[in-house]
């Protein structure tokens, strides 16, 4: 049901309630939100309607937009990480998929803690996220009651509280085709003037050739961390450095937050936000998240917290098509999206669009890391760490890489450019280094 619907049914009941043979003021019917919460009880005199109407439309575009605009929108690609979960994810209310049986409090009080207790939620765990200043709780619902149900009765327990599904973001992709082998050495270790980068993805394998020139510190976020390719072939276009092949910025050190850890769960909000905190306590200044997932109110207080302390958030805008939905953490305010072009720097059919796309960078028709070697690449992932790599050694001056930007499109910023195309000349073509197959998103 669409916003406009839903406000519709309030003022047609208040309208049926005002006719000259009605005996007493109307009341509406109270209609059910996924999740379980309900629209306002309209008020008592229909003279109050108008002063109180704008305040309700705006609560309860609110409420729609988390509880049921989402569910039409997710990709079915979403749907499908829970089909291959092996029941480790759920399908949320909203129609994204999140971990089983957990919901996650932002700064729960003793109050609201005691009360859920009382109605037998169960603490899985809490965590301190020191360098953001926020604290997560991690609730199981009592058996039997469901995501939606547990969420509405959290929220009736604890108006004020701030609560959240904890969605999980989706890998950019999967290797498609053989990795060719190394055609050269590694490149002279390349001093990257004291630049740290984070990353945010899956496990780099920091043994690679391409990486053998820069400094690489990982930490796992959900168990030990473990290379894998979508983190490398990012890694490598953020700090790498090769014969034949070149990155944003070759040298500077690597600080590398794994969220998945091979588990069925990861990439998960908690994980997500905990990663932010990290990179925050290693005095890293701008982060590359390749990673796309639904509106989360953990993941979007964390990036709130780390760009209050001075962090540059750089992220993939998604490859789901025009039509997606805004993808996030892409379209958090202040995080700069990123979107693909290929080697004639004209956008990707499949890239997504909107006012989150802040630059377009080279995502196709290139090479990167895979295996022992390299594969070709296509997508906003990969485009996003040429970004982040340009403003790291800018000093993340978004600005200053604006006024390098090649204007493409429409004049002027844009929903499918953005303010232009950067970074065209760090693009290394597949035939430099003979690279083959394709890691794809």
């Amino acid at each position: 049901m669409k916003p406009r619907f839903l406000i519709l049914m309030l003022c047609g009941a208040a309208l049926s309630g005002a006719g000259l043979a009605a005996p007493a003021p109307a009341q509406a019917q109270v209609v059910g939100l996924p999740g379980g919460g309900q629209l306002p009880s309209l008020p008592d005199s229909v003279g109050e309607l108008p002063g109180r109407l704008p305040g309700e439309v705006e609560r309860l575009g609110g409420q729609v937009r988390d509880r049921l605009g989402a569910a039409v929108a997710a990709p079915d690609r979403f749907r499908d990480l829970v089909r291959r979960s092996d029941g480790a994810l759920e399908l949320a209310p909203d129609g994204w998929p999140a971990v089983r049986a957990e919901i996650v409090a932002v700064a729960m009080s003793p109050a609201a803690r005691a009360a859920a207790l009382a109605e037998g939620f169960t603490v899985v765990r809490e965590e301190r996220l020191e360098e953001l200043d926020l604290t997560t709780t991690v609730l199981a619902p009592p058996r039997r009651l469901s995501l939606a149900r547990a969420m509405a009765r959290l929220e009736a327990l604890d108006p004020e509280g701030d609560y959240a599904f904890n969605h999980v973001h989706a890998p950019a992709g999967e290797m498609g085709g053989a990795a060719t082998a190394t055609t050269g050495g590694a490149g002279a270790p390349v001093q990257g003037g004291g630049l740290r980068i984070g990353l945010i993805d899956t496990g780099v394998d920091a043994g690679h050739p391409a990486l053998a020139g820069a400094s690489v510190q990982t930490r796992g976020f959900v168990g030990a961390a473990r290379p894998a390719p979508h983190g490398t072939a990012v890694a490598s276009l953020l700090v790498g450095r090769a014969q034949g092949f070149h990155s944003a910025a070759p040298g500077a050190g690597l600080y590398a937050a794994d969220v998945y850890g091979g588990s069925n769960s990861g990439g998960s909000a908690t994980a997500v936000a905990a990663a932010l905190s990290w990179l925050s306590g290693q005095n890293v200044r701008v982060v590359n998240i390749s990673l796309v997932g639904p509106r989360n109110g953990l993941v979007e207080a964390a990036v709130a917290r780390a760009r209050q302390r001075g962090m540059t958030v750089v992220a993939a805008v998604g490859n789901d098509g025009p039509a997606a939905p805004p993808l996030f953490p892409a379209s958090y305010p202040g995080v700069v999206g990123v979107t693909a072009v290929n080697g004639r720097n004209r956008v990707l059919p499949e890239a997504g669009r909107g006012p989150q796309v802040d630059f377009a960078a080279p995502g196709a028709d290139m090479a990167a890391a895979g295996g022992r070697g390299w594969v070709t690449v296509r997508g906003a992932s990969f485009a996003a760490p040429l970004v982040a790599g340009m403003l790291a050694r800018n000093g993340g001056d978004v600005e200053a890489l604006a006024r390098t930007a090649t204007d493409e499109g429409a004049t002027g910023p844009d929903p499918v450019y953005g303010r232009g195309v950067v970074g065209a000349a760090l693009r290394t073509a597949p035939a430099a280094v003979g690279a083959r197959g394709q890691l794809a998103r």
